[in-house]
């Protein structure tokens, strides 16, 4: 009896564990902040993209871009249009569902993710993919390869 009760708290520990999103609580959506220009459609269809594989998204147009992605340190060279906060990540620009689930599930200790600029065939920009996805993670603004889709 004893060790059935202990088998029966190990697996609700594990039920509860894996239940837990990047915000904390258990069965909610993982909540994304997204920082766009009020200008820009394509984060929109970036932001719907997310909202269609379960994310909670939350938008919030800016005039001041530079300041998020400078706040992030994230380079010139490995910007793009919009910047998404994702628990302790960002997740710079058109960046595929693929590559965010891959961060979420890893967790490696990095700032975040990013796709620069705006390649077409990605989660918001229309056109076909044109070739391979190089995105990269950054630390302290440093950026190395973490996948290429």
């Amino acid at each position: 009896m004893r060790r059935h009760l202990l088998v029966m708290s190990a697996l609700l520990a594990l039920l509860f564990i894996v239940g837990c999103t990047t915000n904390g609580s258990t069965g909610d959506a993982i909540v994304v902040t997204m920082y766009k220009s009020p200008n820009c459609g394509c984060c929109t269809g970036h932001a719907a993209a997310l909202k269609q594989d379960g994310y909670t998204v939350n938008v919030l147009p800016t005039k001041n871009m530079q300041m998020i992605k400078e706040q992030q340190n994230i380079p010139s060279n490995m910007q793009s249009c919009h910047t998404s906060l994702i628990g302790d990540y960002f997740v710079e620009g058109h960046v595929p569902l693929e590559a965010i689930e891959k961060l979420l599930t890893e967790q490696p200790d990095i700032d975040g993710i990013a796709l620069p600029r705006m390649p077409t065939g990605t989660p918001g920009m229309p056109g076909s993919k044109k070739g391979p996805y190089v995105i990269y993670t950054l630390k302290d603004g440093q950026p190395s390869e973490f996948m290429v889709i």
